[in-house]
């Protein structure tokens, strides 16, 4: 058990997939206009990352080494599909909302280098765990991105009305520059906070 919650606690805290790696910063930008979509993007790839960590895993010793990439990228896509097959069929608006980015999961660092990295070389049980870590950890990192950007660009988070409708809202906050901006501005504090410590 101590291992799981290690896992977890390192996903989500020590090596943050966007805080802490910087990675996977096409879809960190793209998809967090909202609190929603940068959850329901964190929560399909911790899908994809858990099952295929999983199956990775139990193939690491059949797998040739010298395929092993194509292999893993083979299992992704499997996962993907199916993922996006569900999406499709229960959520259709995430499905539309999020568009591309779902099927470019396939080709998502994250996954790929913790299949490499993880699951490739541990056992099944660690390497679910490592995959639910980092993917709760990219989940909550696009969801306070998402309600940032929300909040300063729309006044809302999750559709409720936050901040009065007196206060005019910066749009540049739900475009391109503001996704931008707002993880700039999220990663220097985080920087700052961590300079902080380390000098204690």
């Amino acid at each position: 058990m101590n291992v799981a919650l290690e896992r977890i606690k390192n996903g989500v805290f020590n090596e943050n997939v966007i805080f802490v790696q910087v990675l996977a910063m096409c879809p960190t930008l793209a998809v967090t206009s909202s609190a929603q979509n940068g959850i329901g993007m964190g929560l399909a790839s911790t899908v994809v990352l858990i099952g295929a960590n999983l199956v990775i895993s139990l193939l690491r010793n059949i797998i040739p080494d010298k395929v092993r990439i194509p292999a893993f990228i083979v299992v992704i896509a499997g996962f993907v599909t199916l993922l996006q097959f569900l999406l499709a069929g229960f959520v259709p608006a995430l499905n539309k909302s999020l568009g591309i980015f779902i099927p470019l999961i396939v080709v998502n660092c994250v996954i790929l280098g913790r299949a490499e990295a993880y699951a490739s070389k541990n056992g099944p049980i660690s390497s679910i765990f490592d995959g639910l870590g980092q993917g709760l950890g990219f989940t909550v990192a696009l969801g306070i991105i998402g309600m940032v950007r929300e909040l300063l660009g729309t006044g809302k988070v999750f559709g409720a009305q936050i901040m009065p409708k007196a206060v005019d809202p910066a749009l540049i906050f739900i475009l391109a520059p503001g996704a931008f901006i707002t993880l700039g501005i999220m990663m220097a504090i985080m920087n700052q906070r961590k300079l902080k410590k380390s000098s204690k």
